[in-house]
């Protein structure tokens, strides 16, 4: 048997499941969490050196790239805590059939965006 096996995979023609690609944001947003630590450390240690650092820790942060980072750092959060706890069950065998995978992806996918969206909110006002 001598199949064709493609040149090159186009991975934006690639059409993944619902459960394949809450893996890969798992995996994704685990790898943006780690990026952010420096960052959020700094501005910990910044706030917490003496009242002007404080000051400017507040400045940095209101600032609207900022807050562009802190939305994506809340999402891959949320994210990460709700599909690492859908991988938990999975390794206790709870929720492995094909119907109910599904079904918890897209509970990760909606709860995780509205969970952002709260803790947005409540740190914003």
């Amino acid at each position: 048997m001598n199949k064709q096996r493609p040149k090159y995979l186009n991975l934006f023609q690639i059409r993944l499941p619902v459960t394949g690609v809450v893996s890969i944001m798992h995996r994704l947003s685990g790898v943006l969490l780690v990026l952010a630590i420096p960052f959020l450390l700094y501005v910990l240690q910044l706030s917490l050196s003496h009242p002007s650092g404080f000051a400017h820790a507040r400045y940095l942060l209101n600032q609207p790239v900022t807050m562009a980072l802190a939305l994506i750092v809340a999402l891959s959060l949320v994210h990460h805590f709700l599909a690492g706890m859908r991988f938990l069950l999975f390794d206790l065998d709870i929720g492995v059939s094909r119907q109910v995978s599904r079904t918890s992806a897209w509970l990760v996918l909606v709860i995780g965006l509205l969970l952002a969206a709260f803790i947005l909110n409540q740190v914003l006002l």
